[in-house]
């Protein structure tokens, strides 16, 4: 029976992939991507020739029920993201459920994710820990960190470029300035790196050195932090 496949690729080294994933997406029918040029050029790096479509957050919903239909009439799909595992911070939660709904296989396989590294990496507890992903841009945002200051465990947050340095402002604002924390960017990448101290300590630091890329922020639990 046919049954959709969720392949995790590299957050940054191209190296970073499975024998196991490669060999899924060659043998599948069709490949969903998030987006089609960036897996091409992961498909290309392994010899890879595969036909493609677009599935990203902007089609998905639209197109989730004629994949689950091509799925049941025998078709294997593989479903991945520009980078890490799909459905964390990235589409394939909708497609997944449909699936689930109407009786298809799911198989996903275990892979690159941001997150994991930048939390073991922080140097703070990871025996409990909330991934909250993206903030909210605007709607609900300052009751929602104010949510998670209440937290006692490490928290997971990731973030862009332009709204680091506002973030953390914010963090300082409901958690403390004290608080520690670790900020992980640019993972797997050339130019990693990984920098800790406390809220206000951090805030200062990118203030000093500012820097492009894709950022996980790491937070200690307030007991963690006394």
């Amino acid at each position: 029976m046919a049954r959709l496949y969720l392949i995790p690729t590299p957050i940054g080294n191209i190296r970073d992939i499975t024998l196991r994933a490669l060999d899924v997406l060659k043998e599948v029918d069709l490949i969903l991507a998030e987006d089609t040029r960036k897996t091409g050029i992961l498909l290309k790096h392994y010899d890879i020739s595969k036909k493609m479509t677009a599935h990203h957050q902007h089609n998905e919903h639209k197109a989730v029920r004629g994949i689950v239909d091509r799925i049941q009439g025998g078709v294997n799909i593989a479903l991945v993201t520009d980078a890490g595992t799909p459905g964390i911070s990235d589409p394939g939660f909708l497609l997944v459920r449909e699936c689930i709904r109407a009786g298809v296989e799911v198989e996903c396989l275990p892979g690159p994710t941001a997150f994991i590294p930048a939390l073991v990496c922080s140097g703070l507890p990871a025996d409990r820990f909330l991934f909250e992903g993206f903030l909210p841009a605007k709607k609900g945002r300052k009751s929602r960190i104010e949510e998670l200051a209440g937290f006692h465990c490490t928290i997971i947050i990731y973030e862009s470029t332009h709204r680091l340095l506002k973030t953390l402002e914010e963090l300082a604002l409901y958690f403390s300035p004290e608080r520690q924390a670790s900020i992980s960017r640019e993972l797997t990448k050339v130019y990693e790196e990984t920098v800790r101290g406390t809220i206000s300590e951090l805030s200062e630091y990118y203030k000093s050195h500012p820097v492009k890329g894709e950022f996980v922020i790491i937070l200690s639990s307030e007991m963690a932090s006394q």
